[in-house]
């Protein structure tokens, strides 16, 4: 009698690991939630480490997932590269790199200090480039993998008053889609997450600095949850762009539609009802 062949058990699917920044706090430690939620192990990364290790905590608690601390100013040259290096030498694999790091300062451009605009383009566009070049090399690669770069809304018009912070925005969404188009076929998928006013520590700050943003109707103030959520749906589909809420999505289209220099007025006179 010939032998029945044994049941095969079904082959596990590997644990994905989801390394991201600004982790500490407002979007990304939502999206680390997210991630956890989904079975993802993690690698946070923030230059607060004690925020870092309590969020990592409750993660344990509440996932069943690997979570891994890592402190990091992303703002200084090699800070990247050293993540990079410390990760081979742990053979932790990133599968889906999550750049949420970020600063904002507002105020007219001639009266901020130079090292605080210069602050928001060390992070928001050499540090977040910097993680690109550090990761993306080997998901291209291996043929597989995700990237999450959270941009703004002010990425896709001026913005006086955040002129800085909106041209690096504008920055991170131009490469995004560059990028997108460079790496068709290969695998690899990588995301924008345009939010607008979203209800941060971040926006907590900027309101204490200026009061005007403490009243804006709640209407356009999103909630952080959602728009990581939204977020992650978008990274997990493969979208090139993802901009959270209705008015949000409005208001994107139609500066599209509209000519640059209505748009520029527009968002001049926007700003200064906000001074």
């Amino acid at each position: 009698m010939a032998r029945q062949p044994a049941d095969r058990q079904p082959t596990p699917t590997p644990t994905l690991t989801a390394l991201i920044t600004g982790a500490s706090s407002g979007i990304g430690e939502a999206l680390a939630g997210c991630f956890a939620a989904a079975g993802h192990d993690l690698v946070l990364v923030a230059r607060r480490v004690d925020l870092l290790e309590a969020l990592a905590q409750r993660l344990r608690q509440a996932h069943p997932v690997t979570v891994r601390v890592m402190a990091a100013d992303l703002a200084l040259p090699g800070a990247a590269a050293g993540l990079a290096t410390q990760l081979r030498r742990k053979r932790v694999v990133v599968d889906v790199l999550v750049n949420s790091a970020g600063v904002l300062a507002q105020g007219d451009f001639s009266a901020m200090p130079l090292d605080r605009q210069a602050g928001m383009v060390g992070l928001n566009v050499a540090g977040l480039t910097a993680m690109l070049a550090a990761f993306a090399p080997a998901m291209l690669k291996r043929g597989r993998g995700r990237v999450l770069n959270v941009a703004s809304i002010a990425a896709f018009q001026p913005v006086p008053t955040l002129a800085v912070y909106a041209a690096t925005k504008a920055y991170v969404l131009s490469l995004t889609e560059s990028l997108a188009e460079e790496w068709q076929g290969s695998g690899v998928t990588i995301t924008a997450l345009c939010p607008g006013i979203t209800a941060t520590p971040m926006l907590r700050q900027a309101a204490d600095a200026n009061a005007a943003l403490a009243s804006l109707p709640a209407v356009l103030v999103g909630d952080v949850a959602d728009v990581a959520a939204q977020g992650f749906a978008a990274c997990m589909r493969g979208d090139v762009i993802v901009v959270p809420g209705l008015v949000n999505r409005a208001a994107t289209a139609g500066g599209r539609l509209l000519p640059k220099w209505l748009l520029r007025r527009v968002s001049g006179l926007v700003s200064r009802r906000l001074k």
